[in-house]
């Protein structure tokens, strides 16, 4: 089987992540991971067996590594010469000149979240708009939030035919290794109304109407969402039959939290943790069956997003798309679920 080559710029949060996720699949490899320069997270790659690279060409930002123990393969431009396509993994903002630079070397490229929808005109979730970006040059993995609402969503909306939503966003302040962010003892709303969040969705698919409000707690662990769903005259649909259509839906965990004493964002992750996920990870998001509740045509419930790793294996999907590796989106899920469990031995 021919391997995809990917490049993957920028190796913290959600790099490194990406990073094990291509590796674990039979049909990718990660050719190399970009640092800025010598740090721990070049020590992780080097075990790893990924070859280093610098995020920039700067000959002096390149020579930084050759004073430390760590061998650089040379800048983004050699990284690029070598890929088929990059997944863009750096800070936010930084996405219209990282685009000039993948096009100037006929490379594909994956941004994230961070970066705007207007960037590649063109976002991407796996349950969807798979097909819409298969072949695409360029397109962008969603943002944790959005990608959460989608795979709960989606399922209503392709039963139904119509769907309009109100979601509050009630979102961490800051990711667990993050402590130049707050508030520390507040509640912060977003002032902005409505929230990016749930028009994100409409990037994706446009047919939801849906908006959203936002604030942020003092808290690292999780975001939780409380949705209202109004779903039209003659659904057919009961809370039971909405509780097993998100049941068979894939990366969505349902479980009772009185039953399993997983009532916080807290035991939920604790839970991920006691599962053998590498890092604590929960790809899946997990909605609490005791508090679904549709009344009429009205849908209630909460769900909890892991902002860290939702989006991972979403990429992997998304590699799938714009290389014209597999059209069919549940089975590039499918498949791409089953190596990262074989790799984590989960």
């Amino acid at each position: 089987m021919v391997s995809v080559k990917v490049g993957i710029n920028g190796y913290g949060t959600i790099g490194k992540r990406v990073a094990d996720a291509i590796d674990a699949q039979d049909d990718m490899e990660v050719v190399g991971v970009t640092k800025t320069g010598p740090s721990f997270g070049c020590e992780m790659a080097v075990r790893k067996g990924f070859d280093l690279y610098c995020t920039s060409d700067d000959p002096l930002m390149v020579s930084s590594f050759a004073e430390s123990r760590f061998e650089c393969k040379g800048g983004l431009k050699d990284l690029l010469s070598i890929s088929d396509v990059v997944i863009d993994c750096s800070p936010g903002k930084m996405g219209a000149d990282n685009l000039e630079k993948y096009v100037k070397a006929g490379v594909k490229s994956i941004f994230q979240g961070g970066e705007k929808h207007s960037l590649t005109g063109l976002s991407y979730t796996s349950c969807a708009n798979h097909s819409e970006n298969y072949g695409a040059q360029s397109t962008r993995v969603v943002s944790c939030n959005t990608t959460g609402l989608s795979r709960t969503l989606v399922p209503l909306y392709d039963h139904c035919g119509e769907l309009k939503v109100e979601c509050t966003m009630i979102r961490r302040a800051a990711d667990p290794g993050d402590s130049k962010k707050g508030p520390i003892n507040a509640i912060k709303p977003v002032l902005k109304v409505p929230s990016h969040h749930g028009p994100d969705v409409m990037t994706v698919k446009p047919e939801i109407e849906i908006n959203s409000l936002a604030v942020a707690v003092p808290t690292t662990i999780m975001h939780v969402h409380a949705i209202i769903a109004d779903l039209p005259e003659g659904h057919g649909l009961s809370t039971e039959s909405i509780i097993s259509l998100w049941r068979d839906a894939p990366r969505v965990i349902v479980m009772s939290g009185e039953e399993n004493k997983i009532t916080t964002t807290a035991e939920v992750m604790e839970m991920a943790r006691d599962i053998g996920r590498k890092w604590g990870d929960l790809h899946e998001i997990f909605v609490w069956e005791d508090a679904v509740r549709l009344i009429e045509n009205r849908l209630y419930y909460f769900q909890a997003i892991h902002q860290e790793s939702d989006v991972i294996p979403e990429n992997v999907d998304c590699v799938r798309a714009l290389m014209k590796m597999e059209k069919n989106w549940a089975l590039s899920v499918a498949k791409t679920d089953e190596a990262i469990s074989k790799y984590y031995n989960i």
